[in-house]
């Protein structure tokens, strides 16, 4: 008989809040109440830029003092790391916190077509959210949630393939060999 492995130890508030930033910090993809976005962490909080015609569109939910809800995958695996609840705050266009943060997320914005001018173009057409974390996370490893969290599949006029007919490879094989 082997002795049983004691269960480990709850994690810390302290550990939490550092597995929210680093998990938050190095994942460059996060999904802000469903939908996924590019951001960048600074100082203690995640800035999402949405809006404009060729910006990201602003998640469901996220407007100025909401409770926005923040998945973060692990950059190993891919799967879910930690959930946390943030509150959305809009920053203002030209004020200091405004500045330290497109300057960071303009390092992160891919394949911009206007990277010169795109802080301008964000002043103009886009808003600025800076999501604070609220709380410890509602999910990490140790409580996680058991269901998927995959939305249902949307019904579809699609349909599978059928069987492909049983002469079918005998035809294909004759074409090769004549060519």
């Amino acid at each position: 008989m082997t002795p049983a492995t004691p269960p480990a130890p709850a994690p810390t508030s302290g550990e939490l809040a550092a597995l929210v930033e680093e998990a938050t910090k190095k994942s460059g993809l996060v999904w802000v109440n469903g939908r996924a976005v590019w951001h960048a962490w600074i100082d203690g909080a995640m800035y999402v830029l949405t809006g404009g015609p060729v910006e990201q569109p602003a998640p469901p939910g996220l407007a100025d003092g909401a409770v926005a809800s923040v998945t973060v995958r692990s950059k190993d695996k891919g799967g879910r790391l930690v959930g946390w609840q943030g509150r959305a705050a809009v920053v203002t266009a030209d004020s200091e916190p405004w500045r330290a943060a497109v300057t960071e997320l303009r390092t992160k914005r891919l394949n911009s077509a206007d990277a010169d001018t795109a802080t301008e173009r964000w002043a103009r057409e886009c808003t600025l959210f800076r999501l604070t974390p609220e709380g410890p996370p509602a999910e990490h490893p140790g409580a996680m949630p058991t269901a998927s969290g995959a939305a249902p599949p949307r019904p579809t006029p699609a349909t599978t393939r059928h069987p492909i007919p049983a002469g079918l490879p005998k035809l294909l094989t004759r074409r090769r060999k004549r060519g």
